[in-house]
């Protein structure tokens, strides 16, 4: 086998061998999220030989993230890189066999089919239910498992949904519920988002290889208080909209205009159309401070606020969780 000796000690396990190995090499993995849970993961996915990882994040990479997010850098920062862009280069590194696939855009309803498309497993690296719920219910849609995870504060929660054999996040937790503590409202510290990751990226491989040994519950833990629980799981609720009425409320409804990014103190508008980055900057040019790079355009405005520009048409205003601010300062620097 041409990839013996970078994979040996794994090839070695025997609940992989080389058998598993090929199987893992002709696999594919979707990341929605490159963050925290989704560069730990990338990473062990990567250097296990998962043949192809698509990553999929809005955002770019900021100082507060090299606490917890693994694969970025300071040089990162300040060129201000997107996180998919600088995970894709850092993986690239890290492995140069496979093949790394990396998408500047916002997971929505419209295109999460098209994200979906061809892959074995999806992987939850994101921050929000609202997000998780949209992979929940294409994941049964479409019939994909979903490597479920989530890590706040000191507390951490994990667990592999397969369609058709477990209940989906819906049974364990209610959409309408309170979106609760964030990261950036009361913390994190990196040493749960790894065990978290590592529990997602582990529960991937065995699936991908076909062990049969996934884990049959939901997993969560403090590892500040030493608390642990596993809940098994139970049949799926009879009223479940997606794993048993098969409805897909995530999918069935319209992304918003313009979303609070809970705890940012930021703000996100989207166009209907795309922007031209290089216009935008001479535009701006004269009444805010530019950072223009290939992938997005920071403006740094007088009154304080930052506008960041993507080629997709979403315009983040940083500085505010005003919608009424924010949407003033969009319509006086982007109009309609």
């Amino acid at each position: 086998m041409a990839h013996t000796g970078r994979y040996s000690r794994q090839q070695l396990f025997s609940g992989i061998g080389e058998a598993g190995q090929e199987r893992l090499l002709r696999s594919r993995v979707l990341i929605v999220g490159v963050g925290a849970l989704g560069t730990v993961s990338a990473n062990h996915l990567a250097r296990s030989g998962v043949g192809s990882i698509r990553l999929v994040d809005r955002d770019y990479v900021e100082l507060s993230n090299l606490q917890r997010q693994t694969l970025f850098t300071e040089a990162d920062v300040e060129e201000v890189l997107p996180k998919a862009i600088a995970a894709k280069q850092a993986l690239e590194k890290i492995n140069s066999t496979i093949e790394i696939e990396a998408f500047v855009e916002d997971v929505t309803e419209k295109n999460i089919k098209t994200f979906m498309q061809d892959v074995d497993v999806v992987l939850d690296g994101t921050d929000n239910f609202q997000t998780r719920f949209l992979l929940n219910d294409a994941s049964y849609k479409y019939g994909v498992p979903f490597s479920y995870g989530g890590a706040v504060s000191a507390r951490g929660m994990s667990a592999f949904l397969e369609p058709g054999k477990t209940p989906c996040l819906r049974c364990f937790i209610q959409s309408g519920a309170s979106p609760g503590e964030t990261c950036d409202t009361v913390g994190v510290i990196s040493p749960v988002v790894d065990i978290v990751a590592s529990l997602q990226a582990v529960e991937t491989i065995k699936y991908l290889v076909e062990s049969g040994k996934n884990r049959r519950s939901l997993t969560s833990f403090d590892v500040w208080t030493n608390y642990s629980h596993s809940l098994a799981f139970q049949e799926p609720k009879v009223d479940c909209p997606t794993c048993q009425l098969q409805h897909y409320p995530a999918l069935e409804a319209q992304s918003e205009a313009e979303t609070t990014l809970c705890g940012r103190n930021t703000i996100q508008i989207t166009r209907q159309q795309p922007i031209d980055l290089t216009q935008w900057a001479t535009k701006l040019e004269r009444s805010a401070q530019i950072k223009s790079t290939p992938f997005l355009l920071r403006a740094t405005l007088t009154e304080g606020e930052t506008l960041v520009l993507f080629p997709d048409g979403r315009v983040l205003v940083q500085g505010t969780e005003d919608l009424v601010r924010a949407k003033s300062l969009y319509s006086k620097y982007i109009g309609n």
